[in-house]
């Protein structure tokens, strides 16, 4: 009953023209939106722009402004389901995705290779075809990109792509979230890779400059990013100019970078190259040597799980390391993307400035 009363005061207030607010927290009418992603499918980063993935920025911070700081219960996804399909396992994805979307008051039913084999047992279409009669959306964590690229064609429900061989977009919103709370803005900051290149660094690439962020990345010879992707980064940083280099050598990457990045330089499915990886990605460690160039306000992203070859103690375990907010942010930007994707909520903080 006091829930009610609120609400029938709240709303009594607005309609004469009262407005709240709550140290940045806008509690009045939502702001202006003009981004509409319900419906849409999230498989790279390279199909949103700039202003659609700061959207989603924005709207994770809402949530966790609204959740986590002020307590507040958001049933927003109340009587929806999400599929979760994962052909690799993974730690931060799957809790992230679950208790994210349990918390906004969804239905998440996790799906291994034991239960659905995708395009073995049965036809990618006619999995997608399935799912979209049971659930409301599906997350899948697979290997191949173009399964992805199947069943969004075929499926009438948004498909989130939760990692595949190319990308990983979900992990980048999370990266970017942390940045702009460590360093209030993104733009102008210059983002420094140093390892494989990867799914993370492809769409880091399909994004950074959208934000006005510079890259350089430092990759092996013969573990560069890939030609097409490489390409669209190229025209990317040219359109909204800023710096795209991509060396073999670490320290000219890490070189007056504000973001040193680096991830695992074995995936799973790569175990059996092992040993000629390890050995080709000697001196890619990022240690106090590497931070040395860098800018004086450097800090440090990774992934996770991370091993000691990519990255020492010393700097995983600083003050500069973000690791375990960039963690934590992983939960609050999914459950970003699937409120943008599934509802029409528009967020109630104030916009964040990029």
């Amino acid at each position: 009953m006091l829930i009610n009363l609120r609400t029938l005061l709240y709303n009594a207030a607005l309609r004469n023209g009262y407005n709240f607010v709550v140290r940045n927290f806008r509690c009045g009418q939502p702001l202006q939106n003009k981004v509409q992603l319900k419906g849409r499918d999230l498989l790279t980063l390279k199909n949103f722009t700039g202003e659609e993935i700061k959207y989603m920025l924005w709207l994770s911070a809402d949530l966790k402004f609204r959740i986590k700081q002020k307590g507040e219960y958001l049933p927003l996804l109340q009587g929806k389901s999400l599929g979760m399909i994962f052909e690799k396992r993974s730690t931060r994805t799957r809790l992230s995705t679950e208790t994210g979307f349990a918390l906004l008051g969804g239905h998440p039913c996790f799906l291994t290779t034991q239960d659905i084999h995708l395009g073995v047992n049965e036809s990618l279409t006619d999995t997608a075809r399935v799912l979209s009669s049971m659930t409301d959306a599906v997350l899948a964590r697979v290997y191949k990109q173009s399964d992805l690229d199947i069943l969004a064609k075929e499926a009438s429900i948004p498909i989130v792509n939760g990692l595949s061989d190319l990308y990983h977009p979900i992990q980048i919103l999370a990266d970017y979230l942390t940045l702009q709370e460590h360093y209030g803005s993104l733009k102008g900051l210059t983002l420094s890779w140093i390892g494989d290149g990867n799914n993370i660094l492809h769409s880091i690439m399909m994004s950074a400059a959208k934000f006005g962020m510079h890259l350089q990345a430092a990759t092996p010879k013969g573990y560069e990013p890939d030609p097409s992707i490489t390409k669209l980064a190229e025209q990317y940083a040219k359109e909204n100019g800023t710096k795209l280099l991509l060396t073999n050598d670490p320290l000219e990457a890490a070189c007056g970078g504000n973001v040193l990045i680096t991830d695992t330089w074995i995936s799973m499915g790569q175990e059996e190259e092992k040993k000629k990886r390890l050995q080709a990605f000697q001196g890619y460690q990022v240690t106090m040597k590497t931070a040395k160039v860098a800018a004086s306000d450097w800090t440090f992203l990774h992934c996770l799980p991370r091993k000691p070859e990519e990255v020492d103690d010393e700097v995983f375990y600083s003050p500069q390391s973000l690791v375990f907010p960039e963690a934590e942010n992983r939960k609050w930007t999914i459950m970003a993307v699937m409120v943008s994707l599934l509802t029409d909520y528009a967020p109630q903080l104030q916009k964040l400035k990029f």
